[in-house]
């Protein structure tokens, strides 16, 4: 009779401890109910999150970049800042404990439009024809591509020139480059490639079409921001065969972007040579009296002949250069243009927390007069 007594005490023992673990159990799967979710988006990419639920002890959120895990919040809502456009997932999960939770998506897009990414609709324009001029080479940008006249280059400029010889940050790709509605578009992303954290593009007329003298106009508005760098420039012919700076370098317009200092509205034009074995340099600048040049199409140009080099801006000159001395041989000879926008580098610094992206440089056209 003690054994059967004491076996039922074990067997009760059994059944008590089976009866509190499976109590456990259940408590453990009571997850959270009735989870609420609702996106709010304003302007210049910030997204907020509302949410709520029953039984829910604590919030992770994700906001769908760079493949992070939704993150511990506080309280109810949540807030983000995207600095590129995109469609993006955002995940909310409602947990009882670290792992018990349950969760609910929105989809998120943010548009080019957002940050600005819109062609003007108006600027200055410049004349199909001057007085004494022949118009000897134009790209209108029309079609759905670049024509034959510009090649790309790719990269990073390594090995010879990381960085491009200015630590610059970006990979240039064609995929930055396209032509629609008349215009041609450059942007610059901040994305991955090349082991890079920003892609651009760069394009050239090198091997295809270059030139000695004349007036070049290109009529363009501007991307903006720290550490944005646009330039239309342009390299001597025989760069392969003498190197930088011997060929020389025309820059018609560059701009370092950044709201410190009034940068995103004062535009530079230099030129680059060799003084007898020596680097030099010699530019000038002007600045809007009013907005920036991301606002509005402006007309970049250059009067160029074998005493000097002008440079204008709305067909309003602001800088010059004599290059009748035998030291700016260099600019006697013919150049190619080269298009691009640079992120990062020596003169204009890295993108900060101001730096919204994708930027963008959109061309109308590019046209080249020569004398009678």
């Amino acid at each position: 009779m003690i054994k059967v007594k004491y076996i039922a005490l074990i067997l009760l023992a059994a059944w008590m401890s089976n009866s509190c673990k499976q109590e456990e159990v259940d408590e453990k799967v009571q997850l959270p109910t009735n989870l609420q979710v609702e996106v709010s988006q304003t302007d210049r990419g910030l997204v907020t999150v509302f949410f709520s639920a029953q039984n829910a002890n604590f919030f992770r959120v994700g906001f769908g970049t760079d493949g992070k895990i939704p993150e511990l919040v506080q309280g109810n809502q949540a807030s983000y800042t995207y600095r590129q456009a995109g469609r993006f997932t955002i995940t909310v999960q409602a947990h009882v404990t670290e792992n018990d939770f349950i969760k609910e998506e929105r989809e998120v897009t943010i548009s080019e439009a957002v940050f600005g990414l819109k062609i003007p609709e108006s600027g200055f324009e410049s004349p199909m024809a001057y007085e004494g001029y022949n118009l000897v080479w134009n790209d209108e940008f029309e079609g759905n591509d670049l024509s034959q006249d510009w090649v790309h280059e790719l990269g990073d400029g390594c090995p010879n020139l990381c960085g491009w010889g200015n630590n610059e940050l970006q990979w240039y790709r064609r995929e930055n480059v396209k032509v629609e509605n008349g215009y041609l578009i450059i942007q610059a992303k901040q994305e991955s490639a090349g082991g890079k954290n920003y892609t651009s593009s760069r394009i050239k007329t090198q091997g295809r079409q270059s030139f000695k003298f004349g007036r070049v106009d290109i009529r363009a508005a501007l991307p903006k921001g720290q550490g944005i760098w646009p330039a239309l420039w342009m390299l001597g012919d025989n760069i392969d065969q003498v190197g930088w700076p011997r060929c020389g370098e025309i820059d018609i317009m560059e701009m370092v972007g950044g709201n410190a200092n009034g940068r995103d509205n004062t535009v530079h034009g230099t030129v680059h040579w060799d003084n007898n074995g020596t680097y030099a340099n010699f530019g000038g600048s002007v600045t809007l009296n009013q907005g920036i040049f991301n606002d509005n199409f402006h007309v970049f140009s250059i009067i160029w002949d074998d005493e000097k080099i002008v440079w204008l801006l709305d067909n309003t000159p602001y800088h010059e250069i004599d290059i009748r001395p035998a030291s700016l041989n260099e600019f006697r000879e013919s150049f190619f243009f080269l298009f691009n926008v640079a992120v990062g580098g020596n003169w204009p610094g890295n993108p900060d927390g101001t730096t919204s992206f994708p930027q963008q440089m959109v061309v109308d056209y590019v046209r080249v007069f020569q004398k009678n």
